[in-house]
């Protein structure tokens, strides 16, 4: 794909090309979680957790009950694993996204074009209506309640710093900031 960005530039037009890394997908998947309407389920499921953990051991420490080895043991290593999805979620995506190579995306009045090594996908706007700005990326959300498909605009795949102002102006033309 050529682009003449002189031509692009004057129509509204910004590229971003970048190698992903984990941090793109962990920032990602830690927005999705704040839209998504489900978000306190993992809250609580921490602290019953944590609830269940200490009255456990209080009333083996107390002596009025042995204590439950398997609650013991496991109910710490849920509480790890529920910590440390978002983080595991982040590298498989990774490993998927690495096989594609270098990622080129087209940001425009039309949509989002991401090119790979392998593949190009287009998304309209309509297909992804929201978006969410982090430090490092700019993130577009499909509008289902989960916001299950997403897509990662790094910032740091932009040419110029000043890029990251127009692309803003492009998304909040077209999407909702969540």
């Amino acid at each position: 794909m050529v682009m003449d960005m002189g031509r692009d530039a004057g129509q509204g037009v910004v590229e971003l090309a970048y190698r992903p890394v984990a941090e793109d997908f962990l920032g990602a998947l830690r927005e999705r979680e704040r839209l998504r309407r489900r978000r306190w389920l993992r809250h609580w499921a921490l602290g019953l957790i944590a609830f269940a953990f200490v009255l456990n051991g209080s009333l083996s420490v107390a002596g009025s009950e042995r204590p439950d080895w398997f609650l013991l043991i496991w109910m710490p290593l849920a509480v790890v694993l529920l910590c440390l999805t978002p983080r595991l979620q982040a590298r498989a995506f990774l490993k998927l996204a690495a096989r594609n190579g270098t990622y080129r995306a087209t940001v425009g009045d039309a949509g989002l074009t991401m090119a790979t090594d392998n593949s190009t996908t287009s998304v309209n706007w309509a297909a992804q209506p929201r978006y969410r700005e982090t430090k490092d990326a700019f993130v577009t959300y499909s509008d289902d309640k989960n916001a299950s498909c997403f897509t990662v605009l790094p910032k740091r795949g932009l040419p110029d710093p000043a890029d990251v102002d127009r692309l803003r102006a492009i998304l909040d033309r077209h999407l909702t900031r969540a």
